[in-house]
Order: C-alpha cells, then structure tokens, then sequence
C-alpha cells in the first residue's frame, strides 16, 4: 500500500476524513484501510492528531473525533447564523406536532443534517446530526434540490437515483416535476421514500440574500397525519426562521 502521491495534508484529512455518523470510532487499523494508509503513516498521524485535540484515543484504544475538531466546526459562519435562528421555531414545530422534526442544508448533491429534535414515541428515522442522504429521498433534499441552481439541478437529475424503498423517486422525469411542484407549491413531500413507514413534509429557509440555505421538516408515521395537517406548522416555522435569518444579514 502506497500513500508517497499524497501530500501530508491530504493524509491528515483522509483520517479525519475516515470518520463519520455511522463510524463514529475507529481502531488503528480501521483507519488505515479507509484511509489508504501503510499501519506506521496511520499510526503516526493519528499520533499527531491526538496530540493536536482533533482526535481522542480511549481506553480500550479506538479512536474517536475530538472537542478540538467539534470547537473548530462550531465556528463555520453558515452555522453560527442559522442555528441561533432557527432553534425556536424548530422547538416550536416540535410542540405543535410531537414528532421528529430537523433542518438540514445542501452539500453537493447531498443532503447534510444540521439539526434533529427526536419525537418521544415518532416513527423512528435514519437521521442524525451530520448524517448525508441524496437529495431526491428526503423532504428537505427536495425542498434544498427544487431551488439549487438549475446547473446542479440538471446534473443531479444526469446522474443516478438510488432506490432505498419501492416509493423512491428513481425516473428523471418524475423528479423533474416533483420539483417544479415543490417550487410551486413551497413545501415537499417525501412519502416513504427511505423507510415504508416515514412521511417527511419539509419547506425551504432563506438567508438575508433570499437564497435558499436550508430546510426545515417534520417526520411522522406514514397514514397517521394528513399532509395537509402538517404543510402550515412546516412553512410557520420556516418562514419564521428566515424573517430572523432576514434581520441578521
């Protein structure tokens, strides 16, 4: 195994890189093979990271992301803006309805969640904070994908659709207009598209700029809530995070 092409930097962040939701701790060796690394380069920079805070090894050796990486995200500008704005209305949606409600933001052609409030007896969800889906399979991906730029549109839409359930949007031209219904409309539905027993309505925040940089939805058991129960506590809690997004920019 050969990392010589690699510039040290890049190894660095290849072992953060190793790191993610659903791998949250690591051994040695783990690290190495997902980050193409020899046992002594992986040693070595986990070492160096260690040192540095942005990794923490425990007791029984495994290597988990430490407080000084998590210190060091928490002053990404995006986030400083958005959270602060948008963690009332997201507790507000959470007491109107009970159920798992999250925002998340776009990231290429992903999905990345920012934020999940976890509904005490709600459907359960594949979602956490930091956890990336393709747009097309989500409510808020839908919401994020319908107003990216037509660019990005037009590429997602190039590129393959990931099935997960028999209700996955899979052809091209359906997801064409389920977007431009979204865009229509304000809100997206994604009706058991990850799991056949979720629904998920979401609606787009936008910053200062009018840009859309976010969404905002509530998750709840498939044929429990009508829709349309649900869109006007969705787009209220959107539209009041982008009022308060409108007064910080």
């Amino acid at each position: 195994m050969s990392d010589e092409p690699r510039t040290a930097a890049s190894r660095l962040l290849d072992v953060l890189g190793a790191f993610g939701v659903e791998r949250p701790e690591l051994s040695l060796t783990e690290i190495g093979r997902r980050a193409r690394l020899t046992l002594p380069t992986a040693h070595r920079l986990t070492a160096e990271l260690v040192r540095w805070g942005a990794l923490e090894r425990g007791e029984d050796g495994r290597y988990r992301v430490g407080l000084r990486l998590w210190e060091v995200a928490a002053a990404y500008p995006h986030g400083m803006d958005l959270r602060p704005a948008a963690m009332p209305f997201l507790e507000d949606l959470y007491e109107a309805t009970h159920e798992n409600v999250q925002m998340a933001v776009r990231d290429g052609h992903e999905t990345v969640y920012t934020e999940w409030i976890a509904g005490r007896s709600a459907v359960g969800v594949r979602t956490r904070v930091g956890a990336r889906w393709p747009l097309h399979a989500t409510g808020v991906g839908l919401a994020l994908l319908a107003h990216a730029p037509a660019e990005v549109q037009e590429d997602y839409l190039d590129g393959p659709l990931t099935a997960f359930t028999p209700h996955t949007i899979t052809d091209p031209g359906t997801l064409r207009r389920v977007l431009a219904e979204v865009r229509r409309t304000g809100c997206a539905v994604s009706d058991r598209q990850i799991t056949t027993d979720a629904l998920s309505v979401a609606a787009p925040v936008r910053d200062a700029s009018g840009q859309v940089t976010a969404a905002v939805s509530v998750v709840v058991t498939a044929g429990t809530v009508p829709v349309a129960a649900l869109i006007p506590a969705v787009r209220l809690a959107a539209l009041g995070i982008t009022r308060r997004l409108s007064r910080t920019g």
